[in-house]
């Protein structure tokens, strides 16, 4: 949420040039026809920003080195309308100032003329490919196959095997440290999948690495804690949230899914755990919180948001965000890859050519002007980038024969327990339950971004799924 402005970088402006924003006063409102100021907008909490803005700028030049691709700093604002959808107002493209040259800037908005409409077609390209190199490289490979092998190590070289932590933890681990060892063999590698055919190419791993640094912290990976940072939802006094955006489909049906395992974690910690002291006094459980944090997750060890792993609370809530990532966060940004990105103008991973206002050559311009069409077919991904996308998402996306969804088996020590027996019995209802809201949502004419013309319904977080690519089910683990 857009929640100060006018919008300003923090980059340095004697490095990349100024920190104003092309997105001005006069931009957007002149989109939002009159509907109101930006202020206005601004405290009605109708303002969304899509920033890409710093995070890639300090890559442009170094990008742009390589062959067939281009990058730019972006940022785009939203209008949330009186239907609850998002409407694009504007985009903001930027290439930082060089030794050489000044820093370029442009806002682009879908205008009255032909001219104004293709340019807009292009930045909306460049924007998407921001988006989905961000979502590949942070959203998903960070953070649930990266940042999740410091639990898996330490939960096997601290915990016993009988350890109940160990015990309740153990599916959601499944197959992820044999996953991640394929990805870094020939997805993520040196010339591997990644780099010949997404836009940051040999700064793939370096940009995720970076992200880690600036953003990733413990307590938000917490999908309520997520969202507020995000300014997204807001507290209510009485603890529950409320979300800025009523039809949201990954919040909405994420909070029953996160509010699930946060019970099931919950009834199984006060089986084990009677007291606060209990959990305090717990040697290995300290030892195995401690390695996640000063071993794990080193060079962060002495930040103020790690939660003390101290009190059953504190307990409940360090497990519950080990096992949403793992399952419910890694199912929504990774079996709909192959469903929104199979067709790759949808979600382009590379553009090759800069936008052609950007240089104002005589030759681009013209070629522009007489065929844009081809133009933006150019600075799409080439055949075999795109064809090389297609196939890893496909499979990406695929659950196999053998998947094991999250609240589907209950393992033999739960079985063993008559009470936890029974905290699993209640967690997979909740789980029908929840596939059955899910459809409800999503079959509402209300729902505008669930239901209507040519809408994928939103079903990554239904629970359960059959084999193959469905764009549901939630595995307990990372294992693709």
């Amino acid at each position: 949420m857009v929640q100060e402005f006018p919008i300003v970088s923090k980059l340095d402006p004697a490095v990349y040039g100024p920190a104003e924003s092309a997105l001005t006063k006069e931009v957007l409102e002149k989109m939002m026809n009159g509907r109101m100021t930006v202020e206005e907008a601004v405290e009605k909490k109708r303002l969304f920003l899509l920033d890409y803005h710093d995070v890639f700028l300090p890559y442009v030049h170094r990008v742009r080195e390589l062959p067939d691709t281009t990058l730019y700093g972006s940022r785009t604002v939203f209008f949330l309308s009186e239907e609850g959808t998002l409407m694009p107002l504007a985009i903001e493209l930027t290439r930082p100032q060089s030794p050489t040259r000044p820093q370029w800037r442009r806002a682009f908005t879908h205008g009255p003329d032909a001219t104004e409409s293709w340019l807009w077609k292009l930045a909306k390209a460049h924007v998407l490919t921001h988006d989905t190199g961000y979502h590949q490289l942070v959203s998903h490979w960070l953070r649930t196959h990266a940042c999740v092998e410091p639990y898996i190590i330490a939960t096997n070289r601290q915990l016993s095997r009988m350890h109940p932590v160990h015990r309740l933890l153990h599916p959601h681990f499944r197959y992820t440290m044999e996953i991640n060892a394929l990805a870094r063999e020939a997805l993520i590698n040196a010339d591997g999948i990644i780099e010949e055919a997404f836009w940051p190419g040999r700064y793939s791993i370096e940009l995720s690495s970076v992200a880690y640094g600036a953003a990733w912290q413990f307590d938000t990976e917490a999908l309520p804690e997520d969202l507020v940072s995000r300014g997204l939802a807001v507290r209510r006094d009485d603890g529950e949230l409320e979300l800025a955006i009523k039809d949201y489909p990954y919040a909405d049906d994420g909070l029953l899914i996160w509010g699930s395992i946060k019970q099931w974690a919950s009834d199984y910690v006060d089986f084990y755990y009677k007291s606060d002291g209990d959990v305090a006094g717990d040697k290995e459980l300290r030892a195995w919180w401690e390695e996640v944090r000063t071993k794990g997750h080193a060079d962060k060890k002495d930040e103020p948001w790690w939660p003390v792993c101290d009190s059953k609370e504190n307990l409940v809530q360090i497990l519950t965000i080990i096992m949403w990532v793992t399952s419910g966060h890694h199912a929504a940004v990774n079996f709909g890859q192959y469903h929104y990105a199979g067709y790759f103008p949808n979600r382009p991973t590379v553009v090759r050519k800069n936008i052609p206002v950007e240089e104002n050559r005589d030759d681009e311009m013209k070629k522009f002007m007489a065929r844009p069409e081809e133009v933006l077919l150019q600075s799409l991904p080439s055949q075999m980038q795109a064809i090389k996308v297609m196939a890893t998402l496909d499979i990406l996306s695929s659950h196999s024969p053998d998947e094991e969804y999250m609240g589907e088996y209950a393992e033999p020590a739960w079985l063993a327990e008559p009470m936890v027996k029974a905290a699993f019995e209640k967690f997979s209802g909740r789980l029908k339950e929840v596939e059955g809201t899910i459809d409800q949502r999503n079959n509402n004419p209300e729902n505008k971004n669930r239901c209507g013309a040519g809408i994928v319904p939103y079903e990554l977080l239904k629970p359960f799924s059959e084999p193959g690519v469905t764009g549901r089910g939630i595995p307990n683990s990372i294992s693709i």
